[in-house]
C-alpha cells in the first residue's frame, strides 16, 4: 500500500514536471513571464522564487501548472477596489510590493487601501493612504514589483510586454505545443531505457533462438537457428504466426517445416500440453531469436513508442465510432489503481507504466477541446487564418466552457473509477 502510495505520487510528479516544463521552458524563450510552476495543486507546502518566477509545491499531488503572464487575470481578484494592502516603496517612491495577505508583513510597509490601479499599461496604483479617505494617493509601480496573494504566494505582477499575447504567434504556439511535446520525448526515452534493460530484444521472426534441451523440439531434431516456415502446411512468416500455430494444437500430430543452411526439411511432432490460466496450450520448448546489440535496443523503444501511440489513438477512435463510455475513460483514482498493478511487476513494470501514461497525458491534451492545449492551439490556427487576434472576451468564454466541460467530466469518471475499483 505505502509502496503504491510512493510510486503513484512519483509517476505522477515526473508527468506533471516534464509537461509543464516544456510550458515554462518555451515561455521563457519567447520571453513571456511564467508567474508560477506549481507542482500539485491546493495549498502549498514550499514555495521559492527564483527570475521572476515563483516555484511552488502544493499539497495533493493531483497536477500542476504554470501562470503565464497575460493567462489569468488573478491580480484583478486579488486587488479589487477597497482590498486593503500593504505596499513597500523603493528609493525612487516606486511600489516594489504589494501585500494582500495578513499571513505576511513587509519591513517599513505602508497601508494602502486600493481605489484603483493599472498594473498592465501604465503601471500604477492608487487608494487611501493610513486611513485617510480625504485624498486619493497615486504611486507608481515598478515594473518588476510583486504581488503577495491572500495565501501569501508572492508573484510578479504582469506588465503587457511580458504577457503572453505580446509574443509571436509561432511562439504562442510552441509554448502551447511544447507539454505534450515534452511527455512524447518522456515516453520515447522510457522506452529505449526499457529496451536496455532487457535481457535481449525479441526479433519476432521465425528463426529459433534457443532449443531448449529434452523438450519436444530437441527430441524430434530442431535446433537453435533453424527456421521454421510451415506448421501444417500453413506459412509461418514471424514467431507470432508460428507460436499460435503450434500453441492451439496441445498434444496434436503437426507436421513442422524449417530451414537449415538452406535446406527445407520437414518433422512430425506432438506439443506438450501446458496450463495457462484457465487454457491449455502447446509447447514445444523454443524461444525466440533475440538481439543484444544498441541499434536494436534502440529501435525496440521506438516501436514500442509507436505501437503505445497507435493503441491510444485506436482507443480514442473506436470511442468516437462505438458510442462513448465512462469505462473508457481513467481519473487519478485508475491511475492509481494501475500504479498498484505496475508495481507488482517491478521496476519494469512501473517505468512501462509511465511511459504510457506520458504518451496517453500527451495525446489527450492535443484534443481540440478548449482549456486543454489542443484547444488553445486551435485558437491560435484560427488566429493565423483570420489574422488578427481573438477578442479576449470571446477567448475567455470559450476557455469557461472548456474548463467547466473538463470539471464535470474529471468529476463523473472520478465516482465512476471509484465505483469500478472500489466499490464492487
Amino acid at each position: 500500500m505505502l509502496i503504491t502510495i510512493i510510486t503513484f505520487i512519483i509517476v505522477f510528479g515526473i508527468l506533471v514536471l516534464v509537461h509543464e516544463f516544456g510550458h515554462y521552458y518555451f515561455a521563457k524563450r519567447a520571453g513571456i513571464l511564467v508567474r508560477e510552476f506549481s507542482i500539485g495543486m491546493g495549498p502549498k507546502i514550499w514555495w521559492s522564487r527564483r527570475n521572476g518566477t515563483t516555484y511552488t509545491v502544493r499539497l495533493l499531488p493531483l497536477g500542476g501548472y504554470v501562470r503565464l503572464a497575460g493567462a489569468d487575470e488573478d491580480d484583478d481578484e486579488t486587488l479589487r477596489p477597497g482590498t486593503p494592502v500593504t505596499i513597500q516603496l523603493n528609493d525612487q517612491n516606486e511600489v516594489t510590493t504589494i501585500n494582500a495577505s495578513e499571513k505576511t508583513t513587509l519591513f517599513q510597509g505602508l497601508p494602502l487601501q486600493i481605489v484603483d490601479k493599472d498594473l498592465v499599461d501604465d503601471l500604477w496604483i492608487s487608494g487611501y493612504v493610513n486611513g485617510d479617505e480625504s485624498v486619493v494617493k497615486k504611486f507608481s509601480v515598478n515594473h518588476d514589483a510583486n504581488v503577495i496573494e491572500r495565501d501569501g504566494t508572492e508573484l510578479r505582477i504582469a506588465p503587457r510586454d511580458v504577457q503572453i499575447n505580446s509574443a509571436s504567434l509561432p511562439h504562442r504556439m510552441m509554448t502551447n505545443f511544447a507539454g505534450p511535446m515534452n511527455n512524447f520525448i518522456l515516453a520515447l526515452v522510457v522506452f529505449i531505457i526499457l529496451g536496455f534493460t532487457l535481457p535481449g530484444i525479441p526479433t519476432n521472426s521465425n528463426q529459433l533462438g534457443q532449443v531448449q534441451s529434452s523438450s519436444v523440439a530437441a527430441k524430434a531434431g530442431l535446433k537453435a537457428g533453424d527456421r521454421i516456415v510451415k506448421v501444417n502446411g500453413h506459412s509461418t512468416r514471424n514467431w507470432q504466426s508460428m507460436t499460435t500455430a503450434i500453441s492451439s494444437k496441445p498434444g496434436q500430430r503437426l507436421t513442422i517445416s524449417y530451414k537449415r543452411a538452406g535446406q527445407e526439411y520437414t518433422i512430425k511432432l506432438i506439443p506438450k500440453k501446458v496450463r495457462r490460466g484457465k487454457q491449455t496450450v502447446g509447447q514445444i520448448g523454443v524461444m525466440e531469436q533475440q538481439k543484444k546489440d544498441f541499434a536494436s535496443r534502440i529501435q525496440y523503444g521506438w516501436h514500442q513508442f509507436i505501437l503505445s501511440g497507435t493503441l491510444i489513438f485506436s482507443v480514442l477512435g473506436h470511442m468516437f465510432t462505438h458510442g462513448f463510455s465512462l469505462n473508457d475513460l481513467g481519473g487519478p483514482v485508475a491511475i492509481y489503481a494501475g500504479t498498484s498493478q505496475a508495481t507488482s511487476l517491478g521496476v519494469n513494470g512501473v517505468l512501462a507504466f509511465l511511459a504510457m501514461l506520458s504518451i496517453n497525458l500527451g495525446i489527450v491534451n492535443l484534443l481540440p477541446i478548449p482549456a486543454l492545449d489542443g484547444g488553445k492551439l486551435v485558437l491560435n490556427i484560427i488566429e493565423g487564418i483570420i489574422r488578427r487576434p481573438i477578442p479576449e472576451k470571446a477567448e475567455g468564454i470559450v476557455t469557461l466552457i472548456g474548463f467547466g466541460f473538463l470539471m464535470l467530466l474529471m468529476i463523473l469518471v472520478t465516482w465512476n473509477d471509484i465505483q469500478r475499483y472500489f466499490i464492487k
